[in-house]
Order: structure tokens, then sequence, then C-alpha cells
């Protein structure tokens, strides 16, 4: 159990925390470490005796690492309306109206100030990095999660507003494209190869300082944390903190294998222990979102936990691994391929299980169709069982809105499910979830259903961004609502 005052932070904001060590002299009984071994003790000792030194590892070449790559490191700004709270100055209830407001400046004062429950504007700033020459850019989802608007800089000091192409909160991902050509890029690697005690080194702005570098090692891999993430973290000793989020985390070939975005810490601060996604992950989210504009995720339909060395002579185990099955819901692909509570998962597709979180990374990670084969432990044997993964609902509903159309178009959608195309008789479309701009002064509302942009059917976000940026000043819309379907001309800017 963790100590309570222990919490998980995003590397978006923080504190500044500073510290002492106390140091502690080394007792005279000690020996040196390249003192000789007694024989005595060397007789004592023959696994010592036989036991080869390690040969010594060549330290990377941190300033090429840093030369090759700070110029495809960015700094990302971005800004979100929230509404403010109320203060004791706003007038309520009969001070509403003052007839004597045209005479005395005092009231015309309080009348004319900003009404507390408009949204006011927060900034929030962290890192990311270029992956292709036309602007494509990896960061963090919590970077730019509902932002209005989203500035990219760049090593020259050169600014662009960047379109959200999308954003997967549970792997905390998110894509974004500046209008810019023959940029500098990053070389992407292979997270999978990673091991514990590898060297790695992060480039980012903490605190906003650009372009720092800061170096460490591989502490852990596939590290699953609390609160519901499926993504399995490389856990590293590198400085990480707020201002690095969304920044590259390279190894020793100077390649990209993470994504920084956590740490852990009592302070706000950094403690030594960094996470970081790992790029194949971040790439397989990349691959959806350019693709369909979406992000869907896979689903079981079962609850897990771990199996501790009480629950493994419990059933039989030979050790403490696996991920037991607590509860399967009816209904659900888990519950079709004939899972049990009580059976243990050992391997999904061939890959072995040693927690629930292995598990929950492999399943979040599938396509939604795909058949996995299950290596089960059910009454002290081992079974397989194939089960067909499913789309997980409570993540697809438009993680990756479109959110460049809502800078030109003011609109959120996101795909019709099945059964709203039913209900609507249509085969495909988009539902619209949120208003604002130029589409609600044309007079688009919440759940109406686009079903065509000039004439195009449109059944993805990135089919919508696709039409809409073939047009500068309108655009054609076919609207349905209730039994009503009409074009309606949007304006565009």
């Amino acid at each position: 159990m963790q100590p309570r005052a222990n919490k998980l932070a995003w590397a978006a904001a923080g504190i500044f925390a500073a510290g002492t060590a106390a140091g502690f002299s080394t007792p005279r009984l000690i020996r040196t470490l390249d003192a000789p071994t007694p024989a005595a003790v060397q007789a004592k000792s023959p696994a010592a005796a036989v036991t080869q030194p390690i040969p010594a590892a060549t330290a990377p070449n941190y300033r090429e690492i840093v030369a090759r790559n700070r110029s495809a490191v960015v700094g990302i700004s971005s800004v979100e309306e929230v509404k403010a709270s109320s203060t004791p100055f706003q007038f309520h209830g009969p001070f509403d109206w003052n007839p004597f407001e045209d005479q005395n400046p005092f009231f015309r004062f309080f009348r004319k100030m900003p009404d507390p429950s408009a949204p006011v504007p927060m900034h929030a700033q962290g890192s990311g990095f270029i992956v292709s020459s036309d602007g494509v850019i990896f960061t963090n989802a919590h970077v730019v999660n509902d932002a209005k608007k989203v500035t990219v800089t760049l090593s020259d000091h050169r600014e662009f507003e960047a379109k959200v192409l999308g954003t997967d909160k549970a792997s905390d991902i998110a894509v974004l494209k500046i209008d810019a050509h023959d940029l500098p890029t990053v070389r992407v690697g292979n997270s999978d190869q990673l091991h514990v005690g590898d060297y790695v080194l992060a480039i980012g702005a903490p605190f906003g300082l650009e372009e720092t570098a800061t170096a460490g090692i591989v502490s852990a891999t596939e590290r699953s944390l609390p609160g519901g993430s499926y993504v399995p973290f490389i856990q590293t000793d590198a400085a990480v903190n707020p201002g690095n989020s969304g920044g590259p985390l390279f190894d020793a070939s100077g390649a990209v294998v993470g994504i920084n975005s956590q740490i852990y810490t009592n302070s706000g601060g950094y403690q030594g222990v960094a996470f970081a996604v790992p790029i194949n992950v971040a790439e397989e989210i990349k691959q959806q979102i350019i693709k369909t504009g979406k992000v869907v995720h896979g689903r079981l339909g079962i609850e897990v936990q771990n199996v501790d060395q009480s629950l493994a002579e419990s059933f039989k185990l030979d050790s403490p691994t696996g991920a037991l099955v607590a509860q399967v819901q009816p209904g659900s692909p888990a519950a079709a391929a004939g899972l049990k509570s009580g059976d243990v998962i050992l391997r999904f597709n061939d890959i072995p299980i040693s927690s629930s979180g292995d598990l929950s990374a492999r399943v979040h990670m599938a396509a939604p169709g795909e058949q996995a084969r299950l290596q089960v432990w059910r009454d002290g044997k081992k079974h397989e069982l194939t089960v067909q993964i499913e789309s997980d609902q409570s993540n697809t509903q438009a993680q990756a809105v479109a959110k460049s159309e809502k800078a030109s178009l003011g609109l959120d959608v996101r795909p019709l499910t099945q059964e709203e195309r039913k209900q609507a008789g249509v085969a495909d479309g988009l539902m619209v979830e949120s208003v604002s701009g130029h589409a609600a002064e044309a007079g688009i509302q919440p759940g109406d259903v686009v079903l065509s942009v000039d004439g195009n059917s449109v059944r993805t976000a990135a089919e919508l961004r696709q039409y809409v940026g073939r047009h500068k000043d309108h655009v054609a819309l076919l609207i349905e609502r209730g039994d009503t379907r009409i074009f309606v001309p949007v304006a565009l800017g």
C-alpha cells in the first residue's frame, strides 16, 4: 500500500521543491572495493570465486544525441476556456438593474464588470516532438485536452497554431499538425527492445526552460499505474518535471522510445520516479487517429486482479503469476468464449501475462474484431480459449473529435453507433455533440446528424476534415434533424 501523501502528478503543472541529504561516514570495518580477499574467505565462497566480472558498458554520446535532436523538440502552449468562480462584487436580484446607474459611475462600474460565469482563459505548457517533416507532432493528451487554441514553438522560435488531429485520454497521447514543411524530425525506435538498466535521455522544457536535457536509466518496463490506465509505462530516473510532458525519451542510440507523461511525487516535483508512454503504443494510436480520426480500444468484459502467493497456492499455481478473473460481464466477449470467475489468464496470443496490468494493456491495444488466444489455468490444468475482442465503447465516443473542423466550422462530431444508424435509417453519418462559431450561426444544433459534405457521404471525422479542407469560404453540409433533411451552408474562417 502506498503512503497516503504519495500521489501521481501530471507533469504539466507542479511545484518547486528543494531538500538536503545527510552524509554518513563509512565505518573502518568496511573493506574497500579493490582490497584483496583473504584466501580463507575465498575458500568459503566458491561461487564468488568463479563469478566472471561484468564488462563495463560504454556510456552513450549524450552530446551528439542532443545535437541531432534538439531542433525536433518543440514547446507547446494551449489555452482552454473555463468558467470563473463567482465573485462577491457581482450584484444579484434587485441590484441587476439600478435607476441611478446613468448618473452614478460607481454603479456603472459594477454593471460593466465581466460576468463571473463567463469563460476565462487558462494556459498550459508542455513539450512535444516532430515525427514527420510535414509537421506531425506527438505530445500528451493532457497538455491539449479541451484546448481552444494550441501553439507550437520551434527551436528557432517560430510559432505555429496547431490543429489537434486527435487525442486519446486512455493512453495520454495527442497528435498535432502544423502547416510547415521540411522540418527536422526525430528517429523513432522500438520500445519493446528496452531493458531495465538501459541508458535513456529526456529533452523538454521543464518549468519553461527550453531544450533541457536530463539523463538516467530505465528503472522498470511495462509498469502498471493506478487510476485505470492501460499503458505499460516505461519507468525511468531521468529528471522529469512540469513542462516535460509530451517530450521525447531517447535510448542510447538516439532513437525515441517513449513520451514523458507522469511523475510519482510527494512534492509535485522530481523525486527520481518518472513514467513515459512507450513509443510503440504511441505509434499505434497515431495510425488510428490519422486513418480514422478516432481511437478505438479493445475490450473483453472482465474484471481482473493480481495473483499473490496465497492466491497462487489456493489455485495450485506453481508461481504467483497471471491475471485472476474476478468477474465476467454477461453478454461480453469473455462470457461468449467461456471464461469464468476464478480462471487465471496466463497467456494472451502466446505472450506471457505476469499481472493484471499486462493483460489490460494487451487487450486495450488489440483491434476490435481480432481473434485472441488465451491460455487459462482452471481446476489445476491449462486450457486454451479463443475470444473475439470487441470495441470498448467507453473510450470510442470520439476521443479524437474533429478539432480541426472546430476551428473552422465549430463542430464536435463522432460516428453514429449502430443503434443510431438504425433509428435514423441511414448507412453512415456523424453525430453533432457540440456546436459553436460558424456552425452555430448557420443553425446547426447538438443532436443533428451530418450526412454528407457537398454530396459526399461522411463516415468519420477524418473524411469530414478532408472534404472541408477543399473549401475556402463556404461548405454545404447535409443535415438530418428528426425526419427533415436540409443542406446548410456554413462559412469557413
